[in-house]
């Protein structure tokens, strides 16, 4: 036995209609929305399309899925609905696989115009069934734009088969989805966006399969969206027929859906063409033709189902506008992350010129060999010679020149600056890293301070140095002193207020600096200030101090923007949230000022009797 869900292949379609023109207007439409609704749906379109979800976070998937599902519906069928509502009567037949869509669309329109066999998926490609004198609507490509139409068949899901079929009423076209639960990826994306551009939906179902999941996730979909259903339950045994309708109905009254109209096939032979008994499908056919006859009905149907659409809207936004503030606050979080590890490590640098760590080891050798054999003072004038004998007797050691102690402070600053940068980067590594975001953004150098980090940092030590040269003379450009000992005396007295900046407060040494310097901070401190006077020390002390700190912070804003750099480029902007939300709300705003409402009670003609429930 041959059931009407598994026909003999037959050739030959009915041909497209040649008329391209503007269709025919008929009827006025039936309200006006006015330019209000329609602005603010292009508004929002390009508050949608403008957003992004670029961050790894578990929210962002779903919501770019949600933003292309929005971007699709405004397209295919809110906009263009919304500036023809007195336009054709779109239904969508939709269901599982094997469920026999094309065969009834087949039956309905007494022509053989969608494939049907064994075979799945069956259909590929949609297609759309109309009279011919509503062609021209729906070859003009406003609705359902994204899909090329043909006038043949086709493999690829991305077009459109228009056909014509003079059996179907005016005013009503049909519109062959994919199906619903195909194994192909494509088809399934195709059969949601198919059914979100239908003013009515007409799901098949079959005795076998009306429980499945997939369905009715789908049909809650809709009723949450106000679209308007009706159903078909195929295939159904004779003898149990009552039995399964009864339970059908049950399951749509549970789910709010009793309104919705119920057909039931019974399981039956088709003819040679493939197409069920008349007698089969007569209680649908007669539906529909009332359907198409009614022009209050069809609009009843469009505004409710777009009315519905409509208020679905703001709900839907307001989670992309969640998610994209998701977005946001993570790209935040990420670089909270960096920035702490690297403030971390500029304190860090700031506590070493306060503890006196850096005046151990070798600078504090090499100072003490400068200061002990006299080099200090060669040049200087006679009034703080005296100073001389206390000094070397405080200190000892061999002879060395400036250069030494200029590159063992070269050294220990380098040595400290390599240490905080490669913590920070270490730091930083790993809060991404335990971050889903940040984890996406890591690549393997991040997790160490930059290659030529050493090499910068040297710079900055002698840029540094250079600086602090320039401080002395600026401080003493009018004092007898520079003029008469020139640039050695420059050069001894920087060294002197460089090993300043490692002490705590401008020379008053803590029992630390005074254990491990041995008496250093009060030497360098009692030259200087027989030089400049006590004020001008401290002022020279703090100003190289801030500068030094100065550039140990851009050097560490460059390493950090490693990091942030990335957090950048991926970075959605700040106020779309806030965009989405406001672009829903005058949506809602015009929707209720639009005159489109729901219609109070059922908005479909009467089923009649036989095979509807």
């Amino acid at each position: 036995m041959t059931t009407h869900g598994d026909p003999a292949t037959h050739s030959g379609a009915p041909a497209v209609a040649a008329r391209t023109g503007p269709p025919d207007a008929g009827e006025a439409p039936p309200g006006t929305t006015g330019d209000g609704l329609s602005a603010a749906l292009a508004g929002l379109r390009a508050a949608i399309g403008a957003a992004r979800f670029p961050l790894a976070l578990p929210s962002a998937e779903p919501a770019r899925h949600a933003a292309a599902g929005l971007t699709d519906q405004l397209d295919d069928y809110l906009l263009p609905r919304l500036a023809r509502l007195d336009a054709p009567l779109l239904v969508v037949v939709g269901g599982s696989t094997g469920a026999g869509k094309s065969t009834l669309v087949n039956s309905l329109v007494q022509a053989r115009v969608s494939a049907a066999g064994v075979l799945r998926p069956t259909t590929r490609s949609p297609v759309l069934v109309c009279n011919p004198t509503d062609s021209a609507w729906f070859r003009q490509g406003e609705l359902l734009p994204g899909l090329t139409r043909t006038n043949e068949p086709s493999e690829n899901p991305g077009t459109l088969h228009l056909v014509t079929a003079p059996a179907l009423p005016a005013g009503l076209a049909f519109l062959d989805a994919p199906d619903i639960d195909s194994v192909v990826d494509a088809n399934r994306a195709l059969a949601g966006q198919l059914l979100a551009a239908a003013d009515l939906w007409l799901f098949v179902t079959t005795a076998a399969r009306y429980a499945d999941a997939v369905p009715w996730g789908l049909l809650r979909s809709a009723r949450a969206r106000g679209a308007v259903i009706a159903m078909v339950l195929d295939r159904v045994p004779p003898e149990a027929a009552d039995e399964i309708a009864a339970h059908l109905s049950e399951m749509l009254a549970a789910q709010d859906l009793a309104a919705a109209p119920l057909f039931v096939l019974p399981e039956t032979w088709v003819d040679g063409q493939g197409l069920l008994p008349d007698k089969v499908t007569a209680p649908l056919s007669a539906w529909f033709s009332r359907l198409a006859a009614d022009a209050d009905a069809r609009s009843a149907v469009v505004r409710q189902t777009l009315d519905g659409a409509l208020a679905a809207l703001h709900p839907a936004v307001d989670g992309l506008a969640d998610a994209a503030d998701e977005q946001v606050a993570a790209a935040d979080a990420l670089d909270e992350r960096v920035r702490a590890a690297y403030r971390g490590a500029q304190r860090t640098v700031e506590q070493g010129l306060k503890d006196g760590r850096l005046l151990r080891g070798e600078v504090l050798a090499r100072w003490q060999e400068f200061v002990g054999t006299g080099e200090l003072f060669r040049t200087m004038e006679a009034r703080i010679g005296r100073l001389r004998d206390r000094l070397v007797a405080a200190v000892t050691g061999r002879p060395a020149p400036a250069a030494e102690l200029r590159n063992a402070i070269e050294s220990q600053l380098v040595t400290l600056l390599r240490g905080v940068a490669s913590e920070a980067a270490e730091n930083a590594y790993t809060g991404w890293k335990a971050h889903p975001a940040g984890a996406a953004l890591l690549d393997p150098p991040l997790a160490h301070a930059s290659d030529d980090l050493a090499e910068r940092a040297e710079r900055l030590v002698r840029d540094w140095q250079r600086g602090v040269l320039d401080l002395v003379r600026e401080e003493g450009g009018d004092r007898r002193f520079v003029a008469r000992t020139a640039a050695y005396a420059v050069n001894a007295t920087g060294l002197a207020v460089m090993i300043a900046v490692f002490a705590s407060t401008a020379f008053i040494p803590t029992g630390l600096e005074v254990a491990t310097g041995a008496g250093t901070t009060v030497a360098a401190q009692a030259v200087l200030q027989a030089i400049f006077g006590d004020q001008a020390v401290r002022n020279l002390a703090n100003k190289a101090r801030g500068d030094l700190l100065d550039r140990v912070g851009a050097l560490l804003e460059e390493e950090a923007a490693r990091y942030l750099d990335r957090t950048a480029a991926a970075r959605p902007a700040a106020e779309t949230g806030a965009t989405l939300r406001r672009a829903a709300a005058e949506v809602e705003m015009a929707r209720h000022r639009s005159g489109l409402s729901r219609t109070d009670g059922p908005v479909l003609p009467p089923t009649g009797t036989g095979g509807a429930r």
